[in-house]
C-alpha cells in the first residue's frame, strides 16, 4: 500500500526514517535530517527539504554520497549486487540487457570518467519522464559529460541524484504526475514534425508557415478540440486559438499561451510548454463540467523566433495591432515573400487587422515558459516567478584601425582594431556584473579578410545589452558607449555603431505576479523571483494589458535553443498545478 504524506508527518522519527529508506544510496542521514522540517505541505516540499540538507552538508559529504553510487552497467550490475532500487532503474533503461559491445563501451567510459573526476558517473537513467532513457542517449550523455569542469560535474551528479531520489519517492507514495506526463507526451508528439534537412537528422526545426509548421498548427487545434475548448480556429497569421467560454456570456477572458515555432535545431519545450500547460487545465475543467466566471483563451502563437523572416513576434504582435503591412514583402532565404507564404498556407491576409484584441475584455495575459537558463537548475528549484522581462538593445558595429605587418609593427605603434574590441568586451562583462542582473554580450566578432600575419585593421562586432528595467539598461548602454569612445581615442581608432533593435522592459503586473507567488507557496515549493533575460510573447501583450510569467526548471544547465533542452514531467505537473491555482484565485476575486 502506498505511503501517504499524512502518515509520514505523523510518524515518530525512527519510523519516518524507515519509511524513507532507500531514497539516497546508503545515505539515510539525508532523509533523517530533512524530516526535521515536518510537517510537509507536499511531496515537492519534502523533495526540496532533502536538497537543502545535502547543500548544507558541504563538498566532502556530497562526494561521499556520489561515491556511494554504483557505476552504470558496472561490476556491481554484472555481479548482481546492486540495491533493489538501482537494479530497477538500470533495468528500466535497458542497461541489464547490453550487448557485449555496448557493455565494453560503457565500461571504458566508466574508467575514463573515474580517472578524470575520481567518482562514478551519475545519471537518472529513468529520465525526465520516469520511464527510462534509451541506451544510446545514456551513452551519448556519458561521453558529453566527460568534458565538463570537475566542479560543474560534481554539481551535475548531485542534481541527478536528487532526480533519482524524486523518482524513488514517487514510487514510495504511488504518485504519478499524470497531467505532467500528458504535457510531456504532447510535446514529444508535436516534435515529430520537423523540416526537411533537419528531420532526417533527428533535429527539430519548425519555422513560420512551412509544411511542418502548418502540421503543428493542425495537431494543436485537434488536441484543443479533444480538450473541450468551445471555439478553435487558426487565424489570419497562423495562430492557433482555443476559447473556453466563461460561465456567463458577458464574462471577460484570461489570455494565455506561447509560440509553437522553433529556432533551427532547437528544443521541444521552448514556447510549446506554455501552450500545453493551460490546455491541460482546460481539459480538467471540461472533464469536471466546470465553468469559471471568466473564459480562458489559449493561443499557440505562430511566430516568435524570427527565423524565416526578419520580422518577429508576428503572432502576438497581430493581437495587439502591431502587424506592419510592409512585412508582407520581406523574403526568406529562398526568395519567397511572407505574402506568398501566407497565401500558400490559405491565410486571409485582409483579416489580419481584425485580430487585434480589445484589452478591456481581458483580465490580462499569463505565460508559462521553460527558463532557458541555469538559475533554477543550479538552485534545484522547480519553479520561478518572473519579475520582469528584460529590456534590450542591439548594435551592429565596426572598429577601424590600420592593417599592418605583424612582424615589423612595434607593439606601441599599432592601431589594432580587434584589440580595441577585445578590451571593450572585457569592460562590458565587468559593467554588467556591477548590476547583478544585467547582461551584455558581444556575440559576433569578425576580422574581415584577416590574415595570420597582419595586425587587424577592421573588426566587425555586435553588442547586445539587457536589463530588467529600461533605466538600468540605458545606464549600462551609456557607460559602454562612453567606454567605446574612450578606447577608440586612446588607441587611435575610429568606430561606427548602428542601433539594430531596441525593446522596452516588461515588468510583471504586481497583482498577477502575486497570484503566481501564492500558487508556488501553496505547492510547498520555495519562492524564487527572477528576471527573464530572454524575450517572450508576454512582452508584446504587456504593451496593452497586464502580464506575468512563470518559469519551469530546465535540465542540462537549463540549456535552450538546443536539442539538449529538457525538463521533467514532475516539474511540468507543478506548472499545471500552479496554473490551476491561479485560475482558482481569479475565480474568487
Amino acid at each position: 500500500m502506498a505511503l501517504t504524506l499524512e502518515q509520514l508527518n505523523a510518524a515518530d522519527s525512527a519510523t519516518a526514517v524507515q519509511l524513507l529508506d532507500g531514497l539516497y544510496e546508503h545515505s539515510p542521514w539525508i532523509a533523517e535530517q530533512a524530516l526535521a522540517q515536518r510537517p510537509f505541505k507536499s511531496l515537492a516540499h519534502l523533495k526540496y527539504a532533502m536538497v537543502q540538507v545535502l547543500e548544507k552538508a558541504g563538498v566532502q559529504a556530497q562526494l561521499e554520497l556520489i561515491r556511494a553510487h554504483p557505476e552504470l552497467a558496472g561490476k556491481a550490475m554484472v555481479a548482481k549486487t546492486l540495491t533493489a532500487e538501482s537494479t530497477n532503474e538500470q533495468n528500466k533503461a535497458g542497461l541489464t540487457a547490453c550487448t557485449p559491445e555496448e557493455l565494453a563501451h560503457i565500461q571504458q567510459l566508466n574508467a575514463d570518467y573515474n580517472a578524470r573526476f575520481g567518482f562514478p558517473f551519475i545519471l537518472a537513467v529513468r529520465g525526465p519522464r520516469g520511464t527510462g532513457l534509451p541506451k544510446q542517449e545514456i551513452i551519448a550523455t556519458f561521453a558529453r559529460r566527460l568534458h565538463n569542469h570537475p566542479d560543474f560535474e560534481r554539481a551535475e551528479a548531485i542534481r541527478n541524484i536528487h532526480r533519482i531520489a524524486e523518482i524513488r519517492l514517487n514510487d514510495k507514495f504511488g504518485y504519478e504526475p499524470t497531467l505532467g506526463n500528458d504535457v510531456w507526451d504532447w510535446q514529444e508528439k508535436l516534435a515529430q514534425h520537423s523540416e526537411p534537412g533537419y528531420a532526417e537528422k533527428g533535429q527539430l526545426t519548425v519555422t513560420y508557415l512551412t509544411d511542418a509548421h502548418r502540421a503543428c498548427a493542425q495537431r494543436i487545434s485537434h488536441w484543443m478540440r479533444d480538450c473541450g475548448f468551445d471555439d478553435i480556429e487558426i487565424d489570419a497569421v497562423g495562430n492557433v486559438v482555443g476559447r473556453y467560454h466563461p460561465a456567463h456570456k458577458d464574462g471577460k477572458y484570461l489570455l494565455t499561451g506561447s509560440h509553437y515555432d522553433t529556432v533551427r535545431n532547437g528544443g521541444k519545450y521552448d514556447g510549446r510548454l506554455g501552450i500545453f500547460v493551460p490546455m491541460a487545465c482546460v481539459r480538467e475543467l471540461h472533464r469536471q463540467r466546470k465553468r469559471l466566471p471568466f473564459g480562458i483563451e489559449v493561443v499557440g502563437f505562430a511566430e516568435e523566433e524570427g527565423q524565416r523572416y526578419k520580422a518577429t513576434f508576428l503572432g502576438s504582435g497581430a493581437l495587439i495591432g502591431d502587424f506592419k503591412p510592409e512585412w508582407l514583402e520581406q523574403k526568406d532565404a529562398d526568395g519567397i515573400t511572407m505574402r506568398e507564404a501566407m497565401q500558400h498556407a490559405g491565410l486571409c491576409i485582409d483579416d489580419i487587422p481584425k485580430l487585434q484584441r480589445d484589452a478591456a475584455q481581458y483580465l490580462g495575459f499569463i505565460e508559462v515558459h521553460i527558463e532557458q537558463g541555469p538559475v533554477l537548475n543550479e538552485f534545484d528549484i522547480p519553479l520561478g516567478v518572473v519579475t520582469s522581462i528584460n529590456g534590450g538593445v542591439r548594435y551592429v558595429c565596426e572598429m577601424i584601425g590600420t592593417a599592418s605587418h605583424a612582424g615589423t609593427t612595434p607593439m606601441n605603434r599599432r592601431r589594432d582594431a580587434a584589440l580595441g574590441v577585445a578590451e571593450l568586451a572585457l569592460y562590458m562583462e565587468e559593467r554588467a556584473l556591477q548590476d547583478g542582473d544585467s547582461v551584455a554580450t558581444i556575440g559576433m566578432l569578425q576580422v574581415p579578410n584577416g590574415s595570420i600575419n597582419v595586425v587587424p585593421g577592421k573588426c566587425a562586432f555586435s553588442m547586445d545589452m539587457r536589463a530588467p528595467t529600461d533605466a538600468q539598461r540605458d545606464a549600462m548602454v551609456a557607460d559602454v558607449l562612453a567606454k567605446l569612445n574612450e578606447i577608440a581615442q586612446r588607441r587611435g581608432l575610429q568606430y561606427k555603431t548602428e542601433l539594430a533593435m531596441q525593446a522596452a522592459a516588461a515588468p510583471s503586473d504586481p497583482a498577477l505576479q502575486t497570484l503566481w507567488e501564492n500558487a508556488v507557496h501553496a505547492l510547498g515549493v520555495p519562492l524564487l523571483r527572477m528576471p527573464s533575460g530572454a524575450g517572450h510573447d508576454a512582452m508584446k501583450l504587456h504593451e496593452v494589458m497586464p502580464q506575468a510569467m512563470l518559469f519551469t526548471r530546465g535540465l542540462n544547465s537549463g540549456i535552450s535553443h538546443n536539442p539538449l533542452e529538457s525538463t521533467t514531467s514532475d516539474d511540468m505537473q507543478l506548472a499545471v498545478d500552479a496554473f490551476s491555482h491561479v485560475l482558482a484565485q481569479l475565480a474568487v476575486h
